[in-house]
């Protein structure tokens, strides 16, 4: 999860997270610390006011039963909301002697400290001496016990706590703010290098640069690189379509200085055949196919190397059904084992090449026949699907692996089974074809076989 969030948050959350862990570790020492503080004084202050009451306090008899005790009880308890109870030497209560509401506490055991019902209870034994009555000076020993409860002093250290708390999670939220405006402020440089990116990404623009900040840093020297890798690529790119310029020159021009001494070895080669008997007609005849096989090869990428150098298109009306009767007459000669099935009645005129278009309809007839066993029967149809004419051939042999439909039409690219009886280029030039013609070509199954459609646009006057 944090590896799949921003950099800037992920600053923000590592800052935060420091300082929430620091603030942590400082309210626990000073929590400790402080709370300790706290009760060490409570404890001094409730033994200091039990001293301060045992040399201040009085008591003198007012009756044969009653007795009056200064200073008043519950005003000095008052300030500390302390109870107080004294207890004769024989640990009775004295009449008068506690603060109002006083809790029980139990009896007085020992002096000193202890902890009961809630109260921190401070006991002292002393003798309280009152004036002389007649002539004599009476004692009186005593128990006291001054108590303060505890409560005050837990509101108080929970109080602290909850100060230490509000200040670990307000300093906590402080850096992560703190933490997101300074990663927002140091990436703004980065998030520049970004955007530049993405505009030369979309404009493909190699000139343009990516912006370097004004200081000397690793961001300065990110965008350096950057700006020496678009160098780089501009060049290496310059070089590839130099070096793709200079094939397809190549290509064209052995395709078409090949055709004039092919042409010749060709029509060499069919008197050869016709004049010759036994097995030399046999050697001829063989030479005559291979040639003839290499005159649809440079002518196939002569086409190629036309359409990669974006050679315009001769346009002209063509009835796109006829060409696909004659292409299929054509085709029909190669194989006596398939059945050969036109369906175009009507015309379908289409603006184009017409040996262009007749090689596409023949390389698709040609590929359903070489790619299908003997008995299949090949269906070719044309007809007009709203704006476009829609050039079907369909087959139903044994149909196309759905791992090479992605594949089919691209170049050198061989179906399974196929072992040299073809060149990988005819699917390739049918795409061509449609393609150079506002067109295009798509492969679809049949179950069973295999259905080839293209589709090409009408001309004006066809759509009206």
């Amino acid at each position: 999860m944090f590896d799949r969030i921003s950099i800037r948050w992920r600053l923000a959350l590592v800052s935060a997270g420091l300082t929430f862990l620091t603030l942590c570790a400082f309210a626990a020492l000073f929590g400790s610390l402080t709370t300790a503080r706290l009760r060490s004084d409570f404890v001094s202050d409730t033994a200091n006011a039990a001293s301060r009451l045992q040399e201040r306090l009085t008591i003198a008899p007012t009756s044969s039963t009653g007795f009056r005790v200064s200073p008043p009880l519950e005003l000095y308890a008052a300030p500390n909301n302390a109870a107080i109870r004294l207890f004769w030497g024989d640990r009775q209560q004295v009449p008068g002697g506690s603060t109002p509401s006083a809790p029980d506490l139990g009896l007085p055991v020992n002096q000193g400290m202890r902890e009961s019902g809630g109260y921190l209870i401070e006991t002292r034994y002393t003798t309280l001496t009152t004036g002389e009555e007649s002539g004599q000076k009476l004692s009186f020993p005593v128990w006291i016990e001054y108590a303060r409860p505890l409560e005050d002093l837990e509101r108080t250290i929970n109080r602290l706590r909850l100060l230490l708390v509000i200040g670990v999670a307000g300093g906590s939220l402080l850096a992560l703010l703190g933490g997101l405006a300074l990663a927002r402020r140091s990436l703004r440089p980065i998030t520049a290098l970004t955007a530049a990116a993405q505009e030369i990404a979309r404009t493909r623009d190699p000139d343009r640069h990516v912006p370097e900040p004004p200081t000397d840093d690793e961001v300065a020297e990110l965008a350096r690189t950057f700006d020496e890798m678009l160098t780089s690529l501009e060049a290496s790119r310059q070089e590839t379509e130099g070096a793709l310029v200079r094939q397809r020159e190549f290509v064209a021009d052995a395709s078409h200085e090949l055709r004039t001494p092919l042409t010749s070895v060709l029509a060499n080669l069919e008197l050869l055949a016709d004049g010759l008997d036994g097995d030399r007609k046999e050697a001829a005849t063989a030479a005559l196919r291979s040639s003839q096989r290499m005159r649809r090869i440079v002518a196939d990428l002569l086409l190629l190397a036309r359409s990669d150098d974006r050679h315009p298109v001769t346009r002209q009306h063509v009835d796109l059904a006829h060409v696909a009767s004659e292409a299929t007459s054509e085709a029909g000669a190669l194989t006596k084992d398939h059945r050969l099935l036109v369906e175009a009645a009507e015309p379908l005129i289409v603006d184009g090449d017409r040996d262009e278009l007749h090689r596409l309809v023949i390389n698709l007839v040609e590929n359903a026949i070489r790619h299908t066993p003997a008995g299949t029967t090949v269906t070719i149809s044309a007809a007009p699907d709203g704006v476009d004419a829609l050039l079907t051939v369909a087959d139903d042999g044994p149909g196309i692996a759905a791992e090479q439909r992605a594949r089919i039409f691209e170049r050198f690219v061989r179906r399974s089974g196929d072992h040299g009886g073809s060149t990988g280029l005819g699917l390739a030039i049918v795409r061509t074809v449609a393609e150079s013609h506002g067109g295009s070509v798509s492969v679809e199954d049949a179950e069973p076989g295999a259905t080839f459609i293209v589709r090409l646009p009408l001309t004006s006057t066809e759509r009206a």
